[in-house]
């Protein structure tokens, strides 16, 4: 059995952060954040988004944030993926960044919307071609009972982008998901950790201080 004590959670120094300065909007706060944590950190932009299934259990999986502004938190998947019909049916998610390596952490959850047919077609295009061909492949997560069958789908799917390099499956969609809570948590040796929490308030925010 191993020992779940004992291991470092934390680098040792760890950045500083005073609520007191933070800007009025979460984006701005977020994408300073994300700068900083790309310095150190690799795939800052992975993100666990989690959702709940047609029986309301959760459901989470790690992604790539597209963008961040604000109009949404916008991430991208097919729509017949399982977040994508889980998102149909309750369009509502959340999103969790981690940064160990920075002592950082990030919340936000809110409603979800798709953005319209030509952003979501903008967004495949601008994926690389292996991403593209991936995206091809659909059955996404449904049982493979032969590897053979991958391959053989695969080689479909490259020669389909490589016929077809400006054209976006229907399926691709990019989504908005338009906070009403972020959360910001900085680590703190002491335990004494630092959490600013944005609440939506008509068309501003309204900062919090949190105890650890």
């Amino acid at each position: 059995m191993v020992s779940l004590r004992g291991w470092p959670s934390f680098p040792e120094q760890l950045p500083g952060f005073e609520p007191d300065s933070a800007p009025a909007r979460p984006e701005e706060l977020f994408l300073d954040w994300l700068t900083e944590a790309g310095a150190h950190v690799l795939a800052p932009h992975a993100v666990t988004l989690s959702t709940v299934d047609e029986e309301g259990a959760p459901d989470a999986r790690v992604v790539i944030l597209k963008d961040v502004g604000p109009a949404g938190w916008a991430v991208a998947t097919s729509s017949e993926s399982p977040k994508g019909r889980q998102l149909a049916a309750n369009p509502r998610a959340a999103l969790t960044f981690f940064w160990p390596g920075r002592g950082r952490q990030v919340r936000a959850r809110g409603i979800v919307a798709p953005a319209s047919a030509a952003e979501s077609a903008a967004d495949f295009l601008a994926r690389p071609p292996a991403s593209r061909v991936e995206a091809y492949l659909g059955r996404q997560s449904e049982v493979l009972p032969d590897p053979g069958k991958l391959a053989e789908a695969a080689a479909a799917a490259e020669h389909w982008v490589a016929e077809h390099p400006d054209t976006a499956p229907e399926t691709w969609t990019r989504y908005l998901v338009r906070p009403e809570t972020v959360e910001f948590w900085q680590a703190a040796h002491d335990r004494r950790h630092i959490r600013l929490r944005y609440q939506r308030d008509g068309e501003g925010w309204r900062r919090e201080r949190l105890w650890p």
